[in-house]
């Protein structure tokens, strides 16, 4: 039988405890971890730890079970892959889940076609390979990000990755060939100036860039995230992004958008580039594509994704054919159940609840979001200034209520809930978020 958890059970559970030392003894400290507890099993929007505490989940293991946890077709799917056979390496003997989800997703992205696609495990190794192909393909060097961008943790992801701590910090030298634009003002708060101020200083970016950083015939392709993730949760504004893409087109730049937290429904449509009526010539996805398990991709325009010769991208457990048999469903659940609609419907609601506590919290600010990719800042009342600290003890106060919530960017509370979380599941789990940020006051 599940309980409600409480801060008291968190301090005194003996399999809590035992459980953290064997982590604290046999794993180094660099992986990170949110919550100090261990999951033991978890369905649909719900999680129960090693103590059969139950919670309700507004992470979703960083966005990837958009078509929840353990979802009953993803699962069948997975069995029914697994008794066939677990791995065969793609490039030793070839199987038919991987060419259909490679043909699913030619159809979904919003590329110019005709389209094709190739699958590694990662964000990372996506992002990678996306640079590989602009590389191959245009005959260029350079590639473009942003700050506060992420794009992963191996080294040219982590070349791009416009954070420092603890993203960067102490791991360099860096990969070559890697600049970066400004998050404003193509990533502004809300409420800031208009379409063509924004569109206007999106171009005098731009112009900087290659007036004094690189030049535009030399630049392979530009990286962006439509909505920055680690970041903070900004939505890329409408004007400038297009200006972006314009300015792509004008140069021969490959426009790629990084598709791994804001795709598959979550920012309520397939891809988030979609609701900017955006057409990116090479899309990079991962997370929530197989339901749970590692999987990612790049989808793009044929005559890019040929640039590469024979051999020239690939890997040992790219596309692994149970992981394609999970995205193959994962994608079915997408569609039937209408998630990006359902995302809408849970971004309005999580709003709603964001402004009313920014009007009643001073510190709280800052309502921002895309679909369900919602963030709202934690700051010091009397300054103004992020308050990391703040945002820590917001996370815990949920934890003890059973709510389990992240922070972006140090201060910024975030919500990635599967997508098929029921009204009664979330309005539970936006009333213990304000009762956290109550007692954070």
């Amino acid at each position: 039988m599940s309980r409600t958890p409480s801060e008291s059970d968190e301090k005194t559970s003996p399999r809590a405890a035992e459980l953290l030392a064997r982590r604290q003894a046999a794993v180094p400290r660099g992986p990170f971890n949110v919550h100090p507890i261990f999951a033991d099993r978890a369905r649909g929007a719900r999680l129960w730890d090693a103590d059969g505490r139950e919670y309700l989940d507004f992470c979703g293991g960083i966005g990837v079970v958009n078509a929840g946890h353990n979802h009953p077709r993803v699962v069948a799917a997975v069995r029914q892959q697994a008794k066939r056979f677990l791995h065969t390496c793609w490039h030793i003997a070839m199987y038919e889940p991987y060419v259909a989800l490679a043909e699913r997703l030619n159809e979904l992205a919003p590329c110019p076609g005709p389209l094709k696609t190739a699958f590694f495990n990662s964000g990372a190794e996506a992002g990678e390979n996306a640079v590989k192909i602009a590389r191959t393909a245009t005959g260029r060097t350079a590639v473009v990000g942003f700050e506060r961008g992420f794009h992963g943790r191996t080294l040219l992801a982590m070349s791009l990755t416009g954070k420092v701590r603890p993203y960067t910090a102490g791991f360099g030298p860096f990969a070559p060939e890697v600049y970066r634009l400004p998050y404003v003002p193509f990533f502004r708060p809300p409420g800031d100036a208009d379409d063509d101020a924004v569109a206007a200083g999106a171009g005098a970016a731009l112009d900087h860039l290659f007036a004094y950083q690189v030049e535009p015939e030399s630049v392979a392709c530009v990286l962006v995230e439509p909505v920055l993730g680690e970041g903070g949760f900004y939505p890329a504004h409408p004007a400038a992004i297009r200006r972006l893409r314009e300015t792509c087109r004008e140069h021969g730049i490959v426009f790629a958008t990084d598709e791994v937290q804001t795709g598959f429904g979550r920012c309520g449509a397939m891809f988030a580039c979609e609701r900017y009526e955006l057409d990116p010539d090479l899309v990079m996805t991962a997370k929530s594509l197989a339901g749970g398990l590692p999987l990612s991709g790049v989808t793009g325009r044929a005559e890019l994704m040929d640039g590469p010769g024979v051999g020239g991208i690939g890997g040992t457990f790219g596309g692994n054919p149970v992981a394609c048999a999970a995205a193959l469903a994962a994608l079915e659940v997408i569609e039937e159940e209408d998630l990006p609609g359902r995302a809408r419907a849970i971004g309005d609601r999580i709003m709603a609840a964001f402004g009313e506590w920014q009007a009643r919290y001073p510190h709280v600010a800052g309502a921002r979001g895309l679909g369900a990719m919602c963030g709202i800042d934690l700051v010091d009342p009397d300054s103004g200034a992020p308050d990391p600290a703040r945002a820590g003890r917001v996370v815990g106060a949920a934890r003890a209520r059973g709510l389990l919530v992240m922070t972006a960017s140090g201060n910024v509370i975030r919500t990635l809930m599967p997508l098929v979380i029921t009204d009664k599941e979330l309005d539970r789990g936006l009333a213990i978020l304000g009762e956290a940020l109550a007692e954070a006051a």
